[in-house]
């Protein structure tokens, strides 16, 4: 409001009647204001107010890839566990990867005057946000970084995840080590591959390109590109996979394979996992504290909280259960 007043050369209290709709402006005077908020993307925003008062109307907007997904319905019921302790109600949608509707949900929900901002980028482009983050809206990026805006991120160490695989099939013998990846235009996606890659590198072995299908994959294509490892001349012993989606395209297709049965690391845990048979080793990634440690970042940043843009890493942990121990 400073700024509008500045630039249409009035006082803060005239701003405040013309944003407000309040008597005591003229007409002239009052389109100027009208003009200038235009002009510097202004919008009231009282996340901050409503905190020091201790409003239990407020609320944040989340904008995932998708609420069904287990993962993303963890991280969903972290951040309303933390709202919920502010006062706030929470209002998600899903994107289904769509760049356009990523950004649709986002500013459908700033327009409904959410106080913050939780995104999980389907895009490669977060520019967008920019006028509604100078308008005062916190945003904090979650699972993967915004591209073209500067804001907040809470992230887990992909790379290191997928690394951390490749060293445990290595430990139980491995060499000739697959690796099932979801679409390379992720972020996720491209960093898995790169510690998947790394674990190799540090095997002695050049990473071999016919071991490594990126996706996005169907029950066929997964299917596809098993039976293309299968009839590798040294076909791979043991193989990691991108996500969980992946990893149950996988063991649905092993299950009507015979004479190959690769051991296997999936990227993020699925339930049930230790009921399968072997038992499912995965790459934990703590959802719930992703979705917890991005909301308070965003619960201090209404607050007042001016610190320099944070970038959290969180750490993953493998989980041994018995398909990533068996031996060539």
């Amino acid at each position: 409001m400073v700024d509008v007043a500045r630039r249409a050369r009035v006082s803060l209290k005239t701003v405040s009647r013309v944003v407000n709709g309040e008597a005591g402006v003229t007409d002239t005077t009052a389109e100027r204001v009208r003009a200038t908020i235009e002009a510097l993307s202004f919008r009231r925003h009282e996340g901050a107010a409503h905190l020091r008062r201790g409003s239990t109307t407020t609320s944040l907007g989340v904008v995932l890839m998708d609420v069904a997904n287990p993962f993303y319905s963890a991280l969903t019921r972290a951040v309303e566990e933390v709202a919920f302790r502010h006062g706030f109600l929470v209002f998600a949608g899903s994107s289904d990867e769509d760049v356009a509707r990523e950004r649709q949900l986002a500013l459908a929900l700033c327009a409904r005057r959410v106080d913050g901002l939780l995104v999980v980028p389907a895009g490669s482009d977060q520019s967008y946000l920019r006028p509604e983050v100078n308008a005062g809206t916190p945003v904090v990026f979650v699972d993967r970084p915004g591209v073209g805006l500067t804001a907040d991120a809470v992230l887990v160490d992909n790379a290191g995840g997928a690394r951390a695989a490749v060293e445990h099939l290595a430990l139980h013998g491995h060499r000739r080590i697959a690796f099932l990846g979801d679409n390379p235009a992720i972020y996720t996606a491209r960093e898995r591959l790169r510690g998947y890659e790394q674990g190799v590198a540090a095997l002695g072995r050049p990473s071999d390109g016919h071991l490594v299908e990126m996706g996005p994959h169907s029950p066929q294509s997964a299917y596809t590109a098993l039976l293309r490892f299968r009839s590798e001349r040294h076909p791979p012993t043991a193989l990691v996979t991108g996500n969980n989606r992946i990893t149950l395209l996988v063991l649905r297709a092993l299950a009507t394979m015979r004479k190959w049965r690769p051991a296997l690391v999936g990227f993020d845990d699925l339930e049930l996992a230790d009921l399968l048979r072997p038992a499912l080793t995965v790459v934990e990634q703590d959802a719930s504290a992703l979705g917890r440690t991005a909301a308070e970042l965003l619960f201090s940043r209404l607050a007042g909280d001016r610190r320099p843009i944070q970038r959290v890493v969180l750490p993953t942990r493998l989980v041994p259960r018995g398909s990533g121990e068996v031996r060539p």
